[in-house]
């Protein structure tokens, strides 16, 4: 079989086995859709969600989330409110009950996934656990989204601010971007550049930059951030590879960047994606490991 005819297989095995084709989820008279609602909006906690964000993380259009929003508070399970600082946000809240049944949810997951563990041996336990893990770990990289942003964005401004402040922490001697090589906004901008930020559920998670000065070349890459929150599904590389092609698009022969001994991490995804250890190119007082890889 194809991978596309695995996928759907899957898909529809996993569908079927947690009741997901059933009208009344979890044998509480709602789909599966309002009871996952119930769920996320809960987990925001008394303050509640904005629908924004529910929009965002869960992947849904606006003329859907209103709807299933009408069901639940049809059923006195939600409300829908102005946000206390801002009346242009809409906020949604579980009410009383809506907190009684969210708890008759959690509940009800719980006997479904004993139903779906118990039947197997403690070795078929494990074996699917694990699959299950690596499963929700591919599935959460292949919804992360990279595109090219103007490096002046909220995004990337985050993304470099996140960035700056992890290296403050983890040199042996801080980190001051005042003292650092400065790049500008314009030398990551076209014809010079690129900003590459990545998104997964509408939140920035990473970020990286490429810069060509004319005449050079490589292309020198800097800002490759990944976010804790995103780390270990091979966010790291993929941003390299976007980077990569980036630098194509430049016109370059050549990628180089440099990296701090610190950065152990860094070190071993450039030696594992065929960067080579090469002399100092650019003077960063930062840096311990300058790297070099050529492009096909």
């Amino acid at each position: 079989m194809d991978g596309i005819t695995r996928v759907r297989e899957f898909n529809r095995t996993v569908t079927e086995r947690i009741g997901a084709l059933d009208d009344h989820y979890l044998a509480r008279g709602r789909p599966l859709g309002q009871s996952r609602l119930l769920w996320e909006i809960g987990a925001a906690g008394p303050e509640g969600a904005e629908l924004r964000d529910l929009r965002e993380r869960l992947g849904l259009d606006s003329g859907y989330l209103s709807r299933q929003l009408r069901g639940l508070e049809a059923d006195g399970l939600v409300r829908v409110e102005p946000a206390a600082d801002d009346s242009r946000v809409r906020v949604v809240r579980l009410t009383e009950p809506g907190r009684a049944e969210r708890a008759e949810l959690d509940r009800g997951s719980d006997d479904l996934a004993r139903g779906i563990l118990d039947p197997l041996t403690d070795r078929q336990r494990t074996r699917l656990l694990d699959a299950m893990d690596e499963v929700r770990r591919l599935m959460t990289a292949s919804a992360v989204e990279v595109r090219v942003v103007d490096p002046a964005e909220p995004a990337a401004r985050a993304s470099i601010d996140a960035y700056f402040a992890e290296l403050a922490t983890r040199f042996d001697v801080g980190f001051d971007p005042g003292q650092s090589r400065p790049t500008s906004d314009d030398e990551f901008r076209e014809p010079q550049g690129a900003f590459l930020v990545a998104f997964l559920h509408g939140t920035a998670v990473g970020c990286v930059g490429v810069k060509r000065r004319h005449g050079d070349e490589y292309a020198e890459i800097k800002r490759l951030w990944v976010s804790p929150d995103a780390r270990g599904i091979g966010l790291g590389a993929r941003l390299l590879r976007e980077v990569e092609a980036a630098a194509r698009r430049l016109g370059a022969a050549s990628v180089r960047l440099d990296t701090n001994r610190t950065l152990t991490e860094a070190i071993a995804l450039y030696r594992a994606n065929g960067y080579v250890e090469i002399d100092d190119f650019n003077g960063e007082r930062y840096a311990d490991f300058w790297f070099e890889k050529p492009l096909d």
